[in-house]
């Protein structure tokens, strides 16, 4: 760690390296990598580079950020889950603790708890559908999409369209831009989430289909001015996307 910070932080060229050493140990708060964030802290620059490529990227990479499950996690929870799940070995444990990885980005040890969900209840929907949106996550579109299919055949509104993005979105990383355009259809046909706009919006936008990708990026824009600040935090990915397309279609 710097011995002399106020002589470093005095060197202008130097602020960049400081920017990104909070920055670094921020998200690794945020993300509860406490390890990390003890590392960050104690060993700047060489942790946060670790950091940066081990963990923010690969990450980032990965599609997490507007891509999560509804819900949040929490430390406390993980520890009783595990405690659950070494005395009693339900699937529904296996399956919740699945999800709070999933969120945390963790696809991976994700992929493990489902997997273990599923021994145990082979036709849980929920587990099918978070294991098809883990798959997708980890590269592997083709498999998300054999789950994420049968799920939705199954039932269609799971999860409030969450099964039907991630559906649009396994099929859309295949190349089956017509499959996915179709499932886009109906998200937005029964929900008003920028994440399904934005896509179906570019997806259009890379057909021809101008006009219509620029009405339904600036209703995600319009409708962000006037959503609640925790909708505006979750959804800035979407509009960022947004914005970026409508400046593309405006040329």
């Amino acid at each position: 760690m710097f011995t002399d910070w106020s002589g470093w932080i005095s060197t202008p060229m130097m602020w960049p390296f400081l920017a990104f050493h909070i920055w670094m140990l921020v998200d690794a708060v945020r993300r509860e990598e406490w390890v990390w964030a003890v590392f960050i802290f104690l060993f700047p620059v060489l942790n946060d580079i670790l950091y940066f490529f081990l963990v923010y990227r690969n990450a980032a990479a990965l599609g997490t950020t507007g891509f999560e499950l509804p819900g949040q996690q929490k430390r406390e929870r993980i520890a009783e889950l595990e405690k659950q799940i070494h005395l009693l070995d339900k699937a529904h444990h296996h399956l919740e603790l699945a999800d709070i990885r999933l969120r945390q980005g963790k696809f991976k040890l994700a992929e493990e708890s489902y997997l273990r969900a599923l021994e145990r209840e082979p036709q849980d929907i929920d587990a099918r559908a978070h294991y098809g949106q883990c798959l997708l996550r980890l590269g592997r579109a083709a498999e998300a999409r054999t789950y994420l299919t049968a799920v939705c055949a199954e039932n269609p509104k799971h999860d409030y369209g969450y099964s039907l993005m991630a559906f649009a979105e396994a099929c859309a990383a295949l190349g089956d831009t017509n499959g996915a355009a179709a499932i886009w259809e109906q998200v937005i046909a029964q929900h008003s989430y920028a994440r399904a706009r934005v896509q179906f919006a570019e997806l259009l936008a890379a057909k021809g289909q101008s006009e219509r990708a620029r009405k339904l990026a600036e209703e995600v824009l319009s409708e962000d001015k006037h959503a609640p600040r925790y909708q505006q935090r979750a959804e800035k990915p979407w509009v960022s996307r947004a914005q970026k397309l409508l400046r593309q279609l405006r040329g």
